[in-house]
């Protein structure tokens, strides 16, 4: 078993993560954010590990913007194609 921490979070539930591709230097962030989950970069086509991640329900309100409707790219997530499907579905 890999016991490294790839990412400052290490719960169990989704989170908001800030990403910065190490080669293109390109930065994203993302409300589909996981413990040791990366996310690949629409450029370099890499994994990228978040430099920084938070809880999604945030009380100064800084979470308003997020549109919960917003499309996932499940191609481009590390927990989604461990998963074979979208990591913001539950359990049936």
């Amino acid at each position: 078993m890999n016991g490294t921490k790839k990412t400052p979070y290490q719960g169990k539930r989704r989170c908001f993560g800030e990403y910065q591709c190490s080669q293109c230097s390109r930065k994203w962030m993302s409300a589909n954010s996981w413990a040791n989950m990366g996310q690949e970069c629409t450029s370099c086509k890499i994994n990228v590990y978040p430099h920084r991640q938070r809880p999604l329900e945030k009380p100064d309100g800084l979470d308003d913007h997020l549109d919960p409707d917003k499309a996932h790219l499940q191609h481009l997530c590390e927990k989604c194609k461990k998963m074979g499907r979208c990591c913001r579905q539950r359990y049936r």
